[in-house]
């Protein structure tokens, strides 16, 4: 059965670290939005004389934010009618808010949630302060927004997204990414993704 498998969370929290740990292990597209859209992002924004790291700005959630979901979401289409699973890796917090998203998606595709199973990955943080240092670590100039607006930015971090598509609540986990990413709980993980979800 194909995997669609969204890992979603704030920024720092290591939501591309846990997904590549799994890609080694099942064969699937990987899908970063930060990838896909980045540079042309990054383009737009100095044209318009904007700080090209700033995701944030009223001009990027207005003019940027969507095409960067959009683009990713039609290669994500075009893999899955493909026939091949698909890693997603983005905050995707409005998406998670739809409910008919994720149907529109798979039916975008020529699929329903019976022929594709559709995991959440919800890669959290318990320590924002270890979130904070894992930014600073990771040092890529998206970040340098956040980094100087931390206070700012604090306040408006959800944790936990609300997750409101047709999918089982067993298809849904909430990871604690605090500490080392051992092989245990990538094992855990990779049990969770590969779970036959019709034995659920």
């Amino acid at each position: 059965m194909q995997k669609l498998v969204f890992f979603v969370g704030v920024a720092g929290t290591g939501k591309t670290t846990v997904a590549r740990k799994l890609s080694a292990r099942i064969q699937a597209a990987f899908l970063d939005r930060d990838t896909v859209g980045g540079r042309f992002v990054e383009k737009i924004l100095e044209m318009n004389h904007l700080d090209k790291n700033d995701r944030d700005s009223e001009f990027y959630k207005e003019h940027l934010r969507d095409l960067e979901y959009d683009t990713t979401k039609d290669i994500c289409i075009d893999n899955l009618a493909a026939g091949q699973s698909v890693f997603m890796i983005s905050p995707f917090t409005s998406e998670l808010k739809n409910k008919a998203w994720i149907e529109e998606v798979l039916s975008a595709a020529g699929l329903s949630l019976d022929q594709v199973d559709v995991k959440v990955v919800v890669v959290t943080l318990s320590d924002m302060d270890v979130q904070k240092e894992r930014i600073i670590e990771r040092a890529t100039e998206r970040d340098t927004w956040k980094l100087n607006h931390w206070d700012n930015f604090k306040k408006r971090v959800e944790f936990v997204p609300e997750v409101n598509w047709n999918i089982p609540a067993s298809s849904i986990l909430v990871f604690d990414n605090s500490g080392d990413l051992t092989d245990e709980k990538v094992e855990g993980l990779y049990q969770f993704i590969t779970a036959d979800p019709k034995q659920d």
